[in-house]
């Protein structure tokens, strides 16, 4: 009569079952492309694309993968249109796909492109744009319906998007993982930051710089972050950034800053950076945001000069008002302005200053004009430093300064190209280990009736530690896949003894597998309790391995080497 699955093996079916239904990405299956980041104010995020949807198709062009979505950006191709600018003395005609220059009050304020080389400069007055009268409509109006743009039909598996737009969709993508399992930064690539306050902070005053910092990062752009609290044997806190697809420099740059901003009119603060100061700041929004124009800068080499707005609250205009309100004016042929300027400065540092127009003397002014400049040996360098220079500055004036000032105390960094090889080299260990466990036990007991029952635990054991490790959004890591290989030892280890007591004919098989489990729950017990101190230990670090081979361990005494134990129920004789 054919023997029964007892319920500890049909738990352990179970279980796999079910985590193969959690570890498996569904969206997998789909053809496309997942949206990484729409970014905010892109015609393909105002259009109503999200992160997370996936892109099928783009103008009837199948999108399979990143070549298909490059091979569309560069086959788009807007043809130029006449621009016929009018300004108070004469009229300019020249070719572009953008008008090249941006008014405020119908005054030219920054000129570049076709624009500058038909002869438009910076204090023109413009009366009309291709026949339309800037004193009966506005200028983005005009910018908006005239410039040329494509229709862009995009399909994704739940909708289809239909917008205009210019040759920047606003997009990131990436490939659909196959699993949900999440590598961590020694896999995928990137640096990690492991930073602590140079002065001691209370437990709520960390929080709070956990969520300035994660804020900060979001608010910068940047993705694939993580930020979390840790803490040594010794009780002292970190924080960890771990940052993909970012150089060290760029890391300590971001987070060691305080960012501190401060707007001063002679030695008394005008403003500074933060809600209190500051209720909005114009970023990704074209018509006050953008690169002014860029010119050679007197030491040699190029600058470009950016410009934004922001808005004061009402407690810091009424101090611009009162700290101008005693100021000389000086006017002259160029125009008037007061005998101070206002001068910003970062984390100390002197940044720019700016012209104050008579007109606002004494008065409570909530919009101003941010500008400075990005430097760089060609203009290209110089547009890229610029527009890094006004993302940084828009953080900060957003997120204000941090609470406390930061100090980098390790800093590491693992290349994309490094991380595939350690993937590689991992999963070769790996094999290399299963496969002498299996013939070790082979010459050992001489049963190859042992060695199927002993290969499917094993497997069943990974797969449950990497199944719980995506229910739980836990990274995999080199720690981690360390400790998943010290989990499949000390299973072995298990097995090993319950063969061995298999083999004692003194007692019944039921006996012999309970004189094993006692051996086993003890050994459990003491590992358990040694790996605990390395959830803490080198600032938590060394939390990945730490997690994983408690997970392993304690997967395998409640699920794993109860069924094994029954399998061996039903392959050894009385």
């Amino acid at each position: 009569m054919a023997k029964k699955l007892s319920w500890k093996i049909w738990i352990l079916i179970i279980l796999i079952i079910i985590f193969l239904i959690v570890v498996i990405n569904p969206q997998a299956f789909n053809s496309g492309l997942l949206v990484k980041e729409s970014t905010t104010n892109s015609s393909s995020f105002n259009a109503g694309l999200r992160k997370g949807d996936i892109i099928q198709e783009i103008n009837g062009q199948k999108i399979s993968n990143l070549d298909d979505y490059y091979s569309f950006i560069e086959s788009i191709n807007i043809d130029p249109i006449n621009i016929n600018v009018v300004s108070e003395n004469r009229t300019f005609s020249y070719k572009s796909k953008t008008f090249d220059f941006w008014l405020e009050d119908n005054t030219v304020i920054a000129v570049y492109g076709e624009a500058l080389e038909a002869g438009i400069t910076n204090g023109m007055e413009i009366v009309s744009i291709n026949g339309r009268s800037l004193s009966e409509e506005n200028f983005l109006d005009i910018k908006q319906e005239e410039e040329p743009k494509i229709k862009i039909e995009i399909k994704t598996t739940n909708q289809e998007f239909i917008f205009l737009s210019s040759e920047e969709l606003g997009l990131t993508l990436k490939e659909i993982p196959l699993t949900r399992i999440v590598t961590g930064l020694d896999l995928q690539g990137g640096s990690r930051a492991l930073v602590k306050p140079v002065e001691k902070i209370s437990d709520k005053q960390f929080e709070s710089l956990l969520s300035v910092v994660r804020y900060r990062l979001n608010v910068y752009g940047i993705t694939d972050v993580n930020v979390r609290k840790a803490r040594d044997i010794s009780g002292e806190s970190y924080m960890v950034v771990e940052l993909a697809g970012a150089t060290p420099a760029e890391l300590k740059d971001l987070v060691s800053k305080q960012g501190k901003f401060e707007a001063k009119i002679g030695d008394e603060i005008v403003f500074i950076g933060g809600n209190n100061d500051i209720t909005f700041v114009c970023r990704n929004d074209a018509s006050c945001s953008y690169i002014e124009g860029c010119f050679e800068s007197e030491g040699g080499g190029q600058a470009c000069r950016f410009h934004f707005e922001i808005q004061l609250s009402g407690e810091a205009a009424k101090r611009h008002a009162d700290i101008t309100a005693n100021l000389d004016e000086n006017v002259t042929s160029g125009g008037g302005y007061l005998n101070e300027t206002l001068d910003l400065y970062l984390d100390d540092t002197f940044v720019d200053q700016l012209l104050i127009d008579v007109d606002l003397k004494g008065k409570e002014a909530t919009r101003i004009a941010i500008s400075g400049s990005g430097t760089g040996a060609t203009e290209e360098e110089a547009y890229e430093a610029a527009q890094a220079d006004m993302k940084e500055l828009q953080t900060v004036l957003i997120t204000g300064s941090l609470p406390v000032k930061l100090e980098v105390a390790k800093l590491d960094s693992v290349s994309p190209l490094l991380g595939k090889q350690f993937m590689k080299s991992i999963w070769i260990a790996i094999a290399a280990v299963f496969i002498a466990v299996l013939l070790l036990i082979l010459i050992r007991f001489r049963k190859p009736v042992f060695v199927i029952p002993v290969a499917i635990t094993l497997l069943s054991e990974v797969f449950l530690v990497l199944g719980i490790a995506a229910l739980i959004n836990w990274n995999i890591d080199l720690p981690s896949i360390a400790g998943i290989i010290a989990a499949i030892g000390t299973g072995v280890d298990d097995q090993i003894v319950m063969l061995d007591e298999s083999r004692n004919k003194k007692y019944s098989i039921k006996e012999r597998i309970k004189r094993a489990f006692f051996i086993i729950i003890a050994a459990f017990a003491t590992t358990f309790v040694a790996l605990v101190p390395l959830l803490w230990a080198g600032a938590g670090l060394l939390r990945g391995f730490a997690v994983t081979t408690l997970i392993g361990i304690t997967v395998g005494v409640l699920i794993t080497r109860p069924a094994f134990g029954e399998i061996l129920k039903l392959v050894v004789k009385e």
